[in-house]
Order: structure tokens, then C-alpha cells, then sequence
């Protein structure tokens, strides 16, 4: 199972606006009309319940999303391009990464639910064609802007199976023979430690409910500080809302083991110390094991909250029908209890808040150098998407940087006549 991946997305760049002026037999001035670049892409990721690996993004890492089209004349807008969606797993982390080392991931969206729906990058809008710089002292604008550009991200994607019960236990347990013989999932099932190597799901129904269970592979002591594939296994045991907790009845020290997972478990997530358990000694069939198990009954249930103790065999189904009705009814309690909580606004916990970040200030010029650069977005844009080298479009390109504030910015860092300024691709002389 490819469980955890990095992606590359790039939404769609606004297309350009235009200059034109409307220039027929019966109108030969007929004033400008310069269309309106299109937007760009947006680059949508969604859940989907029929999904449940990351394994397609093996062989593709990167997205982009389709630019707007140009604008052209007689006032055409640039075709709007459309929307890129990917489709996640249901349980899905969505992990913005910084292109500062140092920086810390931050959470974009928990796609938790099937249908969930997140906008991972916005497209460009479409830049305006000069018809929208008509005023009344200006009525042949030579200006137009270029479209904006689209938003990279580098995405880290992290799936954590949903599921109501996890069965968790050391290595060779039984986990896999057990899932089996609850669900008839069919998982690998060998007589030698490690056989599992990823999470398996299997459904067990009962009339008109049903409960999705998940193998967590075998750990061992050291998994919560990733010796094996700990951190790997552990992150699926997060979504569980009960575990059963397996051992294997031969063994001579069936606490001890109980007690090594429980530790890793707190050591991982403090948090999954609270999720309720249900102990499992597997291998009744053995003579031994169910002579031992009154012994070790009161023992065992010191160690799993919910203080109950089962004695089954995989193999022999014997003992299955008592586990199946335990799960089903402490099931039926903590979903209750959830839906309560949800009913009051009290379960915060299942929910995520994304909230924007705030607008950075961001300087309208700066000093490079000897001279000057405009770093005013718009006022970029529309220097190129406009011919610069025409004295008229200079004048007109003065005077919206007047009503952009640029200018005055610009005098504030001391801009005298003949100077240098940069304005995107272009460099002027300041008169």
C-alpha cells in the first residue's frame, strides 16, 4: 500500500487582455475594444470512497492546470479554462510543504469523508483588456494587463485509514488469521513473523449494520520511534474508534507483550492512550491456552478500558459469535456518545478548521541596485502586456501608477528624474 507521496501542482495562468481598436470601413475610429484574458484553471482534490491507496501517484507527481486563453478584439474574452480535479482516498492528510527548509508543514485540508472538497490551488485571474481603461480624460487607452500566474505547491499527501475497529498485536499474533475469520477479507497469512506488510480492511455485517476493520501490521518495541515500519503502521491505528488487542496465548509472557504495544501506542499518541480496547488471547483450540486463560483473564483486563477479555481461535471459529456481539454493541455505544457530542458542538476534535492566512504587506516598489523596482503586481502586468516603448502607453502607464500608489512609493525611496526603475521585463528612465 503506497500510504504516504509527494505531488507538484500548478494552477492555470490568467491569459493576457489585449490592445485593440475597433477599425472598420464605416468606422474607422471606433475606440478601443481589447477583450479580456480568460481564467486560469483551478486545481480542485476531492475524496472518493472507492479509492483507498496512493498508489497512482507513483507514476505521475506533477498537475498543472490549463492557462486562460488571450483576449482578442471587438471585445472577445479569453475562453476561462477548466477546473484540474484529483481524486484522494477517503482519510486522506493534505500537507502543504514549504520551500523554506526550516518552516514547518502546515495542514491544508482533512479529506475525511467521501465527497470532502478542497481548493488546493486557485487559477490566475484574466488580465483586463485596455476597453477597461476608457475614462473620461482618457478614450484611447493603449494599456492592458497580462493575466496572473498560477499558484505551485509542493503537497505532501498522508492516508490514514478510516476505520471502526483496528486490531493491533506483536508480529504473528494471529491478526491476519483473524480478520479472516471475522470478515473473509484475505490477507497473506504465513506460520512467520512479519507476513503482513500493509494494513488490510475487511467489513463485518450483521443485518443492517456493518463494521469496516483494519489489520495494523505486527509491532514491535521501538515502533513509535519508527524501528520497522512503526511510524508507517502506527498512523493508521489514529482513525480507529475502538482496537482489539490480540496476543498470542502461547506465548509465556502474553502481559508483558500487552503491555510493549500499549507503551509504543502512548508513545506515538498520547491521544490513542484514551481509545477504547478489547483484549484477545487467540489460539483456544490449544489445550494450553484455554487451561491458562481463567489464569490470565483478571491480568488481562487490567490492561484494555473497557475491562472485557475474549478467548477465541481463528481456526476453529470458536468463541467468534461472543467477540462480534462485543464489538458491535461497544461500537453502538461510542457512536452514541459521538453523535452526542457533534449534536452539542462539544466534539471538537473531529473537526478541522481552516482558516486563511493573512495578507502580508507586501512593499508597492523596493531599491535595486542603483535604481528602482516596481513590485505592484497589477502595475507589473499591465507594464508587460503593454508596448512600453510607444511614449503614449509611457504616459498613460505614469499615470495608473499615480492612482496605484506607486508613484508616491516610489518618491518615499527618493526616485529622481533619470533614474533607473524596473518594472517587470522593462526598464525605464524615470522623468
Amino acid at each position: 500500500m503506497i500510504d504516504s507521496t509527494l505531488i507538484h501542482i500548478r494552477s492555470g495562468d490568467g491569459g493576457n487582455g489585449v490592445v485593440s481598436f475597433r477599425r472598420e470601413k464605416f468606422a474607422p475610429n471606433g475606440g478601443p475594444d481589447g477583450g479580456d484574458g480568460g481564467n486560469g484553471g483551478d486545481i480542485f482534490l476531492i475524496a472518493d470512497r472507492t479509492l483507498n491507496t496512493l498508489k497512482k501517484f507513483q507514476y505521475r507527481q506533477r498537475f498543472e492546470a490549463i492557462a486562460g486563453g488571450d483576449g482578442s478584439s471587438k471585445k472577445r474574452h479569453g475562453a476561462t479554462s477548466d477546473d484540474l480535479v484529483i481524486t484522494l482516498p477517503v482519510g486522506t492528510e493534505v500537507w502543504e510543504v514549504s520551500s523554506d527548509p526550516e518552516k514547518a508543514e502546515e495542514l491544508m485540508a482533512d479529506l475525511s469523508s467521501d465527497g470532502d472538497t478542497v481548493v488546493a490551488a486557485k487559477g490566475g485571474r484574466g488580465g483586463h483588456g485596455n476597453v477597461r481603461y476608457v475614462t473620461s480624460r482618457n478614450q484611447e487607452p493603449m494599456l492592458a494587463e497580462g493575466g496572473q500566474s498560477g499558484v505551485g505547491r509542493e503537497l505532501r499527501l498522508e492516508l490514514k485509514l478510516l476505520a471502526d475497529v483496528g486490531i493491533i498485536g506483536m508480529p504473528n499474533a494471529g491478526k491476519s488469521s483473524l480478520l479472516t475469520a471475522l470478515t473473509g477479507a484475505h490477507p497473506k497469512v504465513a506460520a512467520y513473523p512479519f507476513t503482513t506488510l500493509e494494513p488490510s480492511l475487511g467489513v463485518l455485517s450483521r443485518r443492517l449494520d456493518s463494521i469496516v476493520l483494519v489489520e495494523i501490521p505486527g509491532l514491535i518495541e521501538g515502533a513509535a520511534e519508527g524501528i520497522g515500519l512503526g511510524h508507517d503502521f502506527l498512523r493508521h491505528v489514529e482513525r480507529t474508534r475502538l482496537l482489539v488487542h490480540l496476543v498470542d496465548g502461547t506465548a509465556d509472557d502474553v502481559e508483558d507483550r500487552m503491555k510493549l504495544i500499549n507503551a509504543e501506542l502512548l508513545a506515538f499518541d498520547e491521544k490513542l492512550a484514551e481509545t477504547p480496547q478489547i483484549a484477545v488471547i487467540n489460539k483456544s483450540d490449544l489445550p494450553e491456552v484455554s487451561e491458562n486463560f481463567e489464569n490470565l483473564q483478571g491480568d488481562l483486563a487490567k490492561n484494555v478500558s473497557t475491562g472485557e477479555v475474549f478467548c477465541v481461535s481463528a481456526a476453529t471459529y470458536a468463541g467468534l459469535e461472543n467477540l462480534s456481539d462485543a464489538l458491535f454493541r461497544r461500537l453502538a455505544r461510542i457512536r452514541a456518545d459521538q453523535e452526542a457530542l457533534e449534536a452539542i458542538g462539544g466534539d471538537e476534535s473531529q473537526i478541522r478548521v481552516l482558516r486563511p492566512s493573512a495578507r502580508t504587506s507586501r512593499p508597492l516598489a523596493e531599491l535595486q541596485g542603483s535604481g528602482f523596482r516596481i513590485l505592484h503586481d497589477r502595475a507589473v502586468r499591465v507594464a508587460n502586456a503593454s508596448d512600453l516603448n510607444v511614449y503614449e502607453v509611457q504616459i498613460q502607464l505614469h499615470s495608473l501608477l499615480g492612482r496605484l500608489g506607486v508613484v508616491k512609493a516610489l518618491e518615499e525611496l527618493g526616485v529622481k528624474s533619470g533614474d533607473t526603475v524596473f518594472i517587470g521585463e522593462a526598464e525605464l528612465e524615470w522623468n
